[in-house]
């Protein structure tokens, strides 16, 4: 039996983070759980994406954040 679960998982990049939504595939194989192909390409072109400081590609994918640093007092 395969079911799926929907997760977010959190890519970074430089100053840059986005939360991509995904599917994880769980099935009864010792790869389990694991992510389909095209969610793998869609982590993939947002990273790239933000690599490249091109935060608008990156937003037709994900919610895309800017890391700044906090000082601490």
């Amino acid at each position: 039996m395969t079911t799926t679960r929907k997760r977010t998982k959190l890519v970074r990049e430089g100053k840059y983070a986005a939360g991509v939504d995904v599917e994880l595939i769980e099935d009864d194989t010792a790869w389990s759980p694991y992510l389909s192909p095209d969610d793998v390409r869609k982590l993939e072109n947002v990273r790239l994406a933000l690599k490249r400081g091109d935060v608008t590609e990156a937003a037709k994918h994900a919610q895309v954040f800017e890391l700044k640093p906090v000082a601490a007092e």
